[in-house]
């Protein structure tokens, strides 16, 4: 067992899931990777089968019983993770606008340094995006902003969801009480490991927009995100804020 366990959700991502496998399970250090598919209609999860026997013992597999939201997903990949003996758990797209090459400088920068949380960073150089069309960036990168300005974290990419976590952050903090299921997720993760002062670097990386399947935002994850922020930083200044 290999001491990184990369967390991937799936909602009808067959055209990429074993294609995002395989990179990963060909790079030079050694992770693990637990996909956790919402009950896909296009048979993601009977794919990632398939290659379990390929792969048996590297790579697993949780079936949910329906489309249940991404902050959940990853909850109940770190809780699958912690449950055994990985020292670093990942977050991770499977549509390959994350480089599975950087999960290597993400781990590096957790085992080597003293980053408690890695950031894989749209932002922190600048802006690495790429064949988003202009609204959808400026929209991110203003969300980010407005995230940083109401939380106080010195984050420049607060919304994103290519990230290292050492095992000690998972297990502070409360993951029974994580409110948000859409982007706000990765928000709140952030803001937690912040108040529970963890040491939170960015590294900057290269985002590409999925080229094939479907892209899962909706106005009611932008809405969770604005509106949550304001009332989960009210909660944390003016009422017992669990972490």
């Amino acid at each position: 067992m290999a001491d990184a366990l990369v967390v991937i959700p799936t909602y009808n991502e067959s055209d990429n899931i074993e294609r995002i496998v395989k990179n990963v399970f060909s790079l030079q250090r050694e992770f693990d990777i637990l996909v956790v598919d919402d009950n896909s209609p296009d048979q993601t999860a009977r794919l990632v089968k398939k290659l379990q026997k390929e792969y048996e013992g590297r790579l697993h597999l949780i079936r949910r019983e329906g489309k249940l939201g991404l902050g959940t997903a990853y909850i109940a990949g770190f809780k699958w993770g912690l449950q055994r003996d990985y020292a670093y758990i990942f977050e991770m797209d499977a549509d390959f606008s994350h480089n599975p090459n950087d999960l290597i400088r993400l781990y590096n920068s957790c085992a080597k340094s003293d980053a408690d949380v890695t950031i894989g960073s749209r932002y922190v150089t600048g802006v690495n995006v790429v064949n988003w069309p202009m609204s959808r960036v400026l929209l991110s990168w203003l969300a980010s902003k407005y995230v940083r300005w109401i939380t106080g974290m010195d984050i420049y990419d607060t919304t994103a969801g290519f990230i290292c976590y050492k095992r000690e952050v998972l297990e502070k903090i409360n993951l029974d009480k994580i409110k948000f299921v859409g982007y706000a997720f990765q928000i709140e993760m952030k803001f937690k490991a912040h108040l529970l002062k963890f040491k939170i670097r960015e590294i900057p990386v290269i985002f590409t927009d999925r080229t094939k399947g479907t892209s899962k935002m909706s106005k009611g994850i932008i809405s969770e995100a604005i509106f949550g922020v304001l009332k989960m930083k009210f909660n944390s200044l003016f009422t017992r804020y669990e972490v």
